[in-house]
């Protein structure tokens, strides 16, 4: 089984797309940083990144810390937005993870369709998720 080992590019994220996925402003994030909460890196040019491991964890947090609630109201198609944060790969099958939001998806498909795809760790992708299949989707830049 080949596992993709991102690059240190790969392990980060944006300032704004770690906000986007943990549903608070870029403020916020750089006040979590202040006060020791989250880690972030700079870029050679000084731009913020955030470890995708750091996102992962206050995400985990978040769950632990939610109590659950009712659904009220569903649909039978959902898409999540996120960033792809593993691919393993065998001879036919290949698992996509993907951080979208709270969410931790993992898709399985053909290693066909991720070369296909051109899927990398870090890349922005929509997961459709109709009755238990995920479906991955790149969205328009």
């Amino acid at each position: 089984m080949e596992v993709v080992t991102p690059t240190d590019r790969d392990r980060t994220l944006r300032i704004g797309q770690a906000a986007e996925l943990l549903g608070v402003g870029v403020e916020t994030l750089r006040r979590w940083a202040d006060d020791g909460r989250l880690a972030l890196e700079r870029s050679p040019g000084g731009q913020r990144l955030v470890p995708i491991g750091e996102v992962s964890r206050l995400l985990a947090e978040r769950r632990r810390a939610a109590a659950d609630r009712p659904i009220v109201a569903q649909s039978a198609r959902n898409r999540f937005p996120g960033v792809v944060t593993r691919i393993e790969r065998d001879g036919v099958a290949a698992t996509v993870e993907v951080l979208a939001g709270p969410h931790r998806l993992l898709s399985l498909m053909t290693r066909e369709a991720v070369d296909e795809l051109t899927l990398a760790v870090g890349d922005e992708v929509v997961c459709v998720v109709k009755s238990t299949n995920v479906i991955v989707e790149i969205p328009q830049p």
